[in-house]
């Protein structure tokens, strides 16, 4: 029987993983689906993982060389046999209704287009969050809402690949752009929501475990903030004066604090206030995340906004 979903699932030496995130979309109240895992390259030791598992739902692509989660993607598509495709980083998984109601949500949809995501559960070793804390507002445009943070932690709003849920004639007309090495999500949402008869639908569940912390380090999550300013000023277009500044001060911000680059700091304060439009609460993040350590940062978060692991 053809399939009403494709699940795609790009990978890449994480073959210690990749199996949870496999057995979490096979594990679906939804059974008419197919899971296609595509390895980026060669990778032997993720294919004999991956031919333990039995169930002929399962396909597996691999890429003859390596081009990256945005090819690896775009390839999961190409050989999609649903109508519907939905996305799985290699290091997530899926609660079992995830595909079952995100379908319902997407048949129930008025556009032509509908991108459904939903909530999910962002899992540390110490503590569970709900993400997004709260929905966008029905004129909230895409770029305020995820870029824009109006209170000190993030996760008040989201849109994650792993929660990505659309038709697949939507997706070849538009792909993730392959050159990109990150904020590849970031960017697509971006640009579909502006696309006619496209639109962002929720799903008010938590329906995917996304692990923010200790994951495997990979091209996208390597902290780079050059190229995460290049990347925000080519993009200028899609955003708002406010949202380029938060992006500046929240994100670009982190990565070089990260680092540890102090001639970062005057340079990615002066660009957001002379190309965009702070407010209060984008300085007072800009001079936390500079100054108090990441690890501090991560208690008071626990003890604010965490939840104990169920």
């Amino acid at each position: 029987m053809k399939p009403l979903v494709s699940a795609i699932i790009p990978t890449r030496n994480r073959a210690v993983i990749v199996k949870r995130s496999v057995q979490s979309a096979l594990a679906q109240t939804l059974k008419q689906i197919e899971v296609i895992v595509v390895i980026d390259g060669p990778d032997e030791a993720t294919q004999v993982v991956l031919a333990e598992i039995d169930d002929p739902r399962l396909r597996v692509i691999e890429l003859p060389i390596s081009g990256g989660a945005p090819e690896a993607r775009n390839s999961g598509v190409y050989h999609a046999q649903g109508e519907w495709v939905a996305f799985l980083d290699d290091d997530d998984e899926w609660l079992p209704q995830k595909l079952e109601l995100q379908l319902e949500t997407a048949n129930r949809s008025q556009y032509e287009f509908p991108i459904i995501t939903c909530c999910l559960i962002a899992r540390t070793p110490r503590s569970d969050y709900r993400w997004p804390r709260r929905l966008p507002s029905p004129t909230e445009l895409t770029g305020d809402y995820l870029l824009v943070r109006n209170s000190l932690f993030r996760g008040e709003a989201s849109l994650q690949t792993s929660t990505l849920f659309t038709r697949r004639d939507f997706l070849m007309q538009n792909p993730f752009r392959k050159e990109l090495l990150k904020h590849q999500d970031i960017e697509w949402f971006l640009r579909a929501s502006t696309l006619e008869n496209a639109k962002i639908e929720f799903v008010n569940e938590s329906l995917v475990i996304h692990y923010i912390e200790d994951r495997s380090e990979t091209v996208s999550s390597k902290t780079n903030w050059q190229y995460s300013l290049k990347w925000i000023q080519e993009n200028k277009s899609f955003v708002t004066p406010r949202a380029y500044a938060a992006f500046i001060m929240n994100r670009v911000s982190a990565e070089a604090a990260k680092q540890g680059d102090w001639k970062a700091f005057r340079i990615l304060l002066q660009e957001a206030m002379r190309s965009g439009k702070p407010e209060p609460i984008d300085f007072l993040i800009y001079l936390g995340l500079w100054l108090i350590p990441q690890e501090p940062r991560r208690l008071l978060r626990d003890f604010l906004i965490g939840r104990k692991q169920t």
